[in-house]
C-alpha cells in the first residue's frame, strides 16, 4: 500500500489514483498567484486540470493553504491563490516558514518539485523552468530549481528554460548537476515564448513512451529530476528576434527600480505582457496547455510500466 508524507494533505481522488497506480500530473501554483494577472490565472489553471483528465491522468495542483501543503485543490483554493495578497512565493527555502506561521504559498518549480515526490507523484508540468539569470557571473543569481532537478526524483516538462534567463549557462548547470536535458519532437532547445533559442539541445526523444523509459532507467540507476523540453506551437510562439528586444527593455527597467530575488521573474513577465499588448500571456497559456497535454501523455506511459 502507497503511504504518503504526514505532513501532506491529498484529495481523496488523487490518494486513490496513486494507491492504484494510475497516472497523476502535479502542476505547480505560483503561475496562479505570480505568473499571470486574474482571472486569466484562474481560467488556465482550470483549463490545464481540464486537459490533463482529458489525457487520461489526474490533475494534482500543488500549494500551501493555512500551514498545510495541499496536493490537490478545489475552486475556492484557485480563487485563493488567484485573488489573496497574502499568498507568498513559496521555494524549497521558503516552505518551513509558511508552514509555521500557518500562511499561505505559492509553490515554484523547486518547492512543486519537493511534494510532489513526497505524494510519490513522478510527472509534472509547468510553463518554464528557473535557471541562471543574466548577468549571474556577477550577482550568482540562480534558481534553486536547478539544484532541486539534480536531487529530486521528478520528470518536469516546461517549455524550456524561461527566455529571460541566460539560458546558454542554464544549460552549462544542468549538465554539471547530471541533470537529462531532454527535448521533445526536435534537435533545437526551445526558449519560452519561442520554439527556437540558438542552442541545441542535450537529448532528443521523439515519444512519450521513449520518456517514460528514461525515467525508469534514469531513476534506477539512482537518478534525480529530469528535464523535459516541449516547444511551444508554431502558431503560438513569439519569434526569438523580436521579443529578445522586449525582454532587454524590461530587464533594464527591472535594474533601474532595483528589483531583484524572488521579485524578479514575476515584474519581468508581468513587464514582458504589457509591453507586448497582452500577446506573451496568450503565449504563455497557450504552452501551458501544450505541456499539459504531453505531461499527461508521460504520465499515462509510466504509468503502463
Amino acid at each position: 500500500m502507497t503511504t504518503h508524507h504526514p505532513m501532506l494533505t491529498i484529495t481523496d481522488e488523487i490518494r486513490d489514483a496513486l494507491h492504484d497506480g494510475r497516472p497523476v500530473v502535479a502542476l505547480e501554483s505560483t503561475i496562479i498567484s505570480h505568473g499571470m494577472p486574474y482571472p486569466q490565472n484562474v481560467a488556465m489553471a482550470t483549463e490545464v486540470e481540464r486537459i490533463i483528465r482529458e489525457n487520461g491522468a489526474v490533475p494534482a495542483t500543488v500549494a500551501v493553504l493555512h500551514g498545510r501543503p495541499r496536493i490537490g485543490l478545489d475552486a475556492s483554493d484557485l480563487e485563493l491563490l488567484a485573488t489573496s495578497p497574502d499568498v507568498t512565493k513559496v521555494s524549497v527555502r521558503d516552505l518551513g516558514h509558511v508552514i509555521a506561521r500557518g500562511g499561505h504559498g505559492a509553490t515554484t518549480v523547486a518547492a512543486t518539485m519537493r511534494l510532489a515526490a513526497l505524494a510519490k507523484i513522478p510527472v509534472f508540468v509547468t510553463g518554464g523552468i528557473g535557471g541562471v539569470h543574466r548577468g549571474a557571473p556577477h550577482t550568482f543569481d540562480t534558481s534553486a530549481d536547478l539544484t532541486e532537478l539534480s536531487t529530486t526524483p521528478v520528470a518536469v516538462i516546461s517549455a524550456g528554460v524561461k527566455s529571460i534567463l541566460d539560458i546558454g549557462l542554464t544549460l552549462e548547470t544542468l549538465e554539471t548537476l547530471g541533470v537529462p536535458v531532454i527535448t521533445y519532437g526536435t534537435d533545437r532547445f526551445p526558449a519560452f515564448y519561442s520554439r527556437i533559442s540558438g542552442h541545441t539541445s542535450p537529448l532528443r526523444s521523439d515519444s512519450a513512451e521513449e520518456i517514460a523509459a528514461v525515467m525508469r532507467a534514469h531513476w534506477e540507476l539512482g537518478g534525480g529530476g529530469i528535464d523535459i523540453a516541449n516547444p511551444v506551437p508554431e502558431a503560438d510562439e513569439i519569434p526569438a528576434e523580436r521579443i529578445e528586444g522586449i525582454i532587454q527593455q524590461a530587464l533594464a527597467e527591472m535594474e533601474r527600480a532595483g528589483i531583484g530575488g524572488k521579485d524578479a521573474t514575476p515584474y519581468l513577465l508581468g513587464r514582458i505582457v504589457e509591453l507586448t499588448g497582452g500577446e506573451s500571456l496568450r503565449t504563455n497559456i497557450a504552452l501551458v496547455n501544450n505541456n499539459a497535454r504531453l505531461g499527461a501523455r508521460i504520465a499515462v506511459a509510466y504509468a503502463q510500466k
